[in-house]
């Protein structure tokens, strides 16, 4: 088990990052593993032929048998949206020394993979021609298999941090953590994470803690080393509606009464969700969007609020009870 130990200061201090390096990373177990996770079936089976020419036993490699991935692939973000050029020249200036450190670290106890093996024993200009090829591959697979849907992605990651943001502030840390994973665990100002490999304790000593959900983490993953600071990555909701196409309301009389795009409508906002992402979710312009919005929160059906440069729209209970009468399911 590795925890973290928070205080009052470092509560005040979490925060919340985008990394599309380390989703990019993230993917390779799910490169690696087709059975990993049935939700990203989809995106695999498009991405697979369109990374033929790639090193795949290279990239593969730095995915350990127990799917742990070095931490100095996954740099801790500076601001909220670095790009994935700026994150990637962050890797380009590790050390040889942590380069090393962090690829045996990651596939303890078993030795380094065949790709990974022959540079890592050798001087330390091995082990940068090494990092920096794996900088290349990087970048050739991000092109071709994650930035092609990384604005699609990125909707759905705000749109989890502005469910988590409000969780933190209605319930404090203990509701923040308390839907986010099982394996997460909030007592006495330590949060705990099971059923990872390593057994330490990390002090935020005034450093915070840093918050990253991605689309491809299947459970929480925080640092491997223990002398990194507090940071976590985990699992976005609202995942599975990026390969799969939008599902309509089943309730004929609904369709009838509002109109089907209405309706759809209204069955998609159980959660605060913009306008760009709505309109991406039921394959039609913001602007349609827009004015079937205007329409049910004219009539009480959808409530709005600002967040940023966002307009977050989400059911009210009138809605709620329209669109499941009593209830039910």
């Amino acid at each position: 088990m590795i925890s973290f130990g928070l205080d009052a200061d470092d509560l005040a201090d979490t925060r919340f990052a985008l990394s599309p390096l380390q989703d990019t990373v993230l993917s390779l177990r799910v490169l690696r593993e087709p059975g990993l996770s049935a939700v990203h079936a989809p995106w695999r089976r498009s991405v697979v032929p369109r990374i033929g020419a790639l090193d795949a036993a290279l990239l593969t490699s730095l995915v350990a048998r127990h799917r742990t991935l070095p931490d100095f692939l996954s740099p801790r973000p500076q601001r909220f949206s670095a790009t994935f050029a700026e994150e990637l020249a962050v890797v380009r200036r590790t050390p040889a020394a942590i380069v090393r450190r962090d690829l045996l670290d990651a596939h303890a106890p078993d030795p380094l993979p065949a790709p990974l093996h022959a540079a890592t024993a050798g001087p330390d200009g091995a082990v940068l021609a090494l990092r920096d090829a794996v900088c290349e591959l990087l970048h050739a697979y991000w092109t071709l298999a994650i930035k092609p849907a990384w604005p699609a992605m990125r909707l759905v990651l705000e749109a989890d941090m502005t469910y988590r943001a409000r969780q933190l502030a209605v319930g404090g840390a203990r509701r923040l953590f308390a839907d986010m994973h099982p394996n997460l665990h909030w007592k006495a100002g330590t949060l705990h994470i099971a059923n990872v490999l390593g057994d330490f304790h990390i002090p935020a000593a005034g450093r915070g803690l840093l918050l990253v959900p991605s689309v491809f983490a299947h459970k929480p993953a925080p640092p491997v080393t223990a002398d990194q600071p507090p940071a976590l990555a985990y699992p976005s909701r609202g995942v599975a509606t990026l390969w799969s196409a939008p599902r309509a309301p089943d309730a004929t009389a609904l369709r009838t009464l509002l109109g089907a795009p209405k309706a759809a409508l209204l069955a998609l906002l159980d959660g605060p969700l913009p306008t760009v992402e709505i309109a991406r979710r039921l394959q039609v312009t913001p602007s349609a969007v827009s004015q079937h919005l205007a329409v049910l929160h004219r009539t009480g059906l959808v409530t709005r609020a600002r967040d940023g440069r966002h307009v977050l729209y989400r059911r009210t209970p009138l809605g709620d009870e329209l669109l499941n009468p009593g209830g039910s399911p």
